[in-house]
């Protein structure tokens, strides 16, 4: 059975390498748009300046509405106080909305943590991912993801909510699986491995058309895993 071992071994690598670069493509973007704008700004200034000495006061208000509008779209929109986790949660925000997926966030990390930027990308990226595949297969106006990260304690808590087209999911052996179709569970394992590895917490329930994911990560030497189906306290 090694040559299994091997083989999901190699899945989960290949999953994880295809997770990063595309984390990285969508941040990249995001930056990219960042620093256009920022170009453009010296064109933007002269222009406003060119219909301040016309004294064409209506076509300033109406430049800096397009401009309002324009930085809307590019401006980093969560600053948690951790450069990897606005990075990934900014960029993700901005996938949803693009695909008319609303997100609340309120997510604050005052420390530094100790998990590492692979690993966080792993379990936000993961969590998010799920969270927007499930959207998608809502009509628009039933859309909605919400996401809580705050320190409880020495520990990391992380909270993803997204409404779902059934009241309530089924479990198969105790765990819920992806409905992306074979192949495309290893983003739920890797996840949860991760978990596991670093002494943390898991809970996912899914009630009333909700579908809720729970983590605990510890930030210092802790104990033994544990992952179940319950809430934490």
């Amino acid at each position: 059975m090694k040559w299994l071992s091997k083989r999901a071994d190699r899945q989960l690598a290949a999953y994880q390498r295809e997770l990063i670069e595309t984390h990285f493509a969508e941040v990249e973007n995001m930056y990219r748009q960042i620093r256009g704008w920022r170009h453009d700004y010296r064109n933007h200034i002269q222009v406003m300046k060119a219909y301040a000495a016309a004294g064409n006061l209506k076509a300033i208000r109406d430049y800096l509405d397009q401009l309002d509008v324009d930085l809307t779209t590019v401006d980093t929109v969560i600053k948690t106080g951790n450069a990897m986790t606005d990075a990934i949660l900014n960029s993700k925000i901005s996938l949803a909305r693009s695909r008319g997926i609303p997100v609340r966030a309120d997510a604050q990390i005052p420390v530094a943590l100790r998990i590492s930027e692979l690993d966080l990308c792993v379990v936000i990226g993961n969590l998010f991912d799920n969270a927007i595949e499930a959207s998608l297969r809502l009509p628009p106006e039933k859309r909605l993801i919400r996401i809580y990260m705050d320190m409880k304690g020495t520990q990391l808590y992380i909270s993803f909510t997204n409404f779902t087209a059934e009241k309530k999911l089924a479990k198969h052996g105790g765990r819920f699986f992806s409905t992306k179709g074979e192949g495309h569970g290893f983003g739920l394992l890797r996840m949860d491995s991760v978990v596991e590895r670093l002494g943390g917490y898991l809970s996912r329930n899914s009630e009333d058309g909700a579908f809720t994911t729970e983590i605990l990560l510890p930030q210092e030497c802790s104990s033994s895993p544990k992952t179940n189906n319950s809430s934490p306290d």
